[in-house]
């Protein structure tokens, strides 16, 4: 009889552990899509429209200037809000939990989101370089080639720098390089 209650106990045991860890993923995944559902109703409300450059307009006018400026300003507020949200969950999220699955849990999570900000912060700085350029007249331009990079690349990538040429040729140096 005692044999039998010390061999059911870890299973009990077992059991309530698998179920508590199944709950965390399904917790995590409902959070992250409700943070990507969140986050498109955002990006669906303030959306700028894609630029249509005019007949017989000439490449980066005044207008198109104008519009990418918009887009990267609305791009850098919408990641300052992201970083603020992280910072605001790290610092209630702060707890300590006592068995060690948790708390390797919650660190994955921190650090999972810090770097993802890490990206964002680098992206950041990428945006205030483009701005820099659209004031200098130099946006739009390949660093490369000097040709231009054109204005659906910029709308799919605003702060990109090469034309999709160059780039493509970057990425298989890249790739030969690199492995």
């Amino acid at each position: 009889m005692a044999l039998k209650k010390s061999v059911k106990s870890p299973k009990k045991t077992l059991k309530t552990t698998v179920k508590k860890a199944s709950t965390k993923k399904v917790t995590k995944i409902k959070v992250a899509s409700r943070r990507k559902a969140n986050s498109k109703v955002a990006n669906n409300k303030s959306k700028i429209a894609p630029y249509k450059p005019k007949k017989n307009e000439k490449y980066m006018s005044a207008a198109m200037k104008k519009h990418f400026i918009a887009v990267l300003l609305q791009w850098r507020e919408h990641l300052r809000e992201e970083m603020q949200k992280t910072f605001d969950h790290l610092k209630t999220k702060g707890e300590t939990y006592a068995d060690p699955v948790d708390r390797a849990s919650q660190e994955e999570e921190f650090a999972f989101e810090l770097r993802t900000r890490d990206r964002e912060r680098k992206l950041t700085n990428k945006i205030a370089v483009s701005i820099e350029k659209i004031k200098q007249d130099d946006y739009g331009w390949c660093d490369s080639c000097g040709d231009e990079i054109g204005v659906k690349r910029l709308e799919a990538r605003p702060t990109a720098t090469h034309c999709i040429h160059c780039k493509t040729l970057d990425e298989i140096k890249e790739r030969q390089l690199g492995g």
